[in-house]
């Protein structure tokens, strides 16, 4: 409470609510921009942040795992023989069916002599049980034997229909392809447009730091080498 205040006060010419209301409230706007100003201290400032955006490791380097061409290298090779493993597989599996598919039809000649054989019984010893039973039996197992041989041509066919469609694996290896040979033709072209008359080994060392530089960032010799490494290495 300020002199004034006090005097104020004694003369009544404040009321002693008032003045603790006013007093609440100027306490409440105290504490809610000490609140703000702790918030702001949270937060960082723009300098800060691209201080790091600066620092970022961009672009990344020329290892084996950032080379484009040579992950698409990896990814033809990796993909052809991955293909060659599975057309390998398809040709064992479409091989095993058409053995079973002749194994099958000889089953089937054997069954259809069979019926031909209880017909011609069951019609001349008609009171015999035997021979109708046997008819029956013969009848579904050719039955059965013929449903499965569709089975068995069904799933060649199918077979069929995975190695034609394997086929374009082989068509997108050649597009990647073709994109490599574009993109390696692109770094011949470039690296010939940047070739100069001297070599570089005889070349004037290049002065780090110039009269009239608005800035004191000098790149050393060690970083100017390990950049031209990095090119020479593309």
């Amino acid at each position: 409470m300020t002199q004034e205040e006090l005097d104020a006060l004694m003369n009544g010419d404040i009321d002693m609510d008032e003045l603790s209301e006013e007093e609440e409230t100027q306490e409440e706007s105290a504490t809610a921009d000490e609140q703000e100003n702790s918030d702001d201290s949270n937060v960082e400032p723009e300098a800060i942040i691209e201080e790091k955006i600066k620092s970022a490791e961009l672009p990344l380097p020329a290892t084996d795992e950032n080379k484009m061409v040579h992950q698409l290298d990896d990814v033809t090779k990796e993909s052809e023989e991955k293909a060659s493993e599975i057309f390998d597989i398809i040709e064992g599996i479409s091989n095993d069916l058409m053995e079973k598919e002749e194994s099958l039809n000889s089953v089937i000649e054997v069954l259809t002599a069979n019926i031909a054989l209880f017909e011609k019984l069951v019609t001349k010893f008609p009171d015999v049980a035997t021979f109708k039973t046997q008819l029956e039996e013969n009848q579904k197992a050719l039955d059965e034997a013929n449903a499965t041989l569709e089975v068995l041509q069904s799933s060649g066919d199918s077979i069929m229909s995975v190695m034609d469609i394997m086929q374009y694996q082989d068509i997108h290896r050649q597009k990647i392809e073709r994109v490599i040979n574009v993109m390696r033709a692109l770094s011949k072209y470039m690296s010939t447009l940047f070739e100069g008359k001297i070599d570089d080994e005889n070349r004037v060392s290049s002065a780090t730091h110039i009269h009239g530089d608005t800035h004191n960032d000098v790149a050393s010799n060690e970083d100017i080498e390990a950049l031209l490494a990095q090119f020479g290495n593309a």
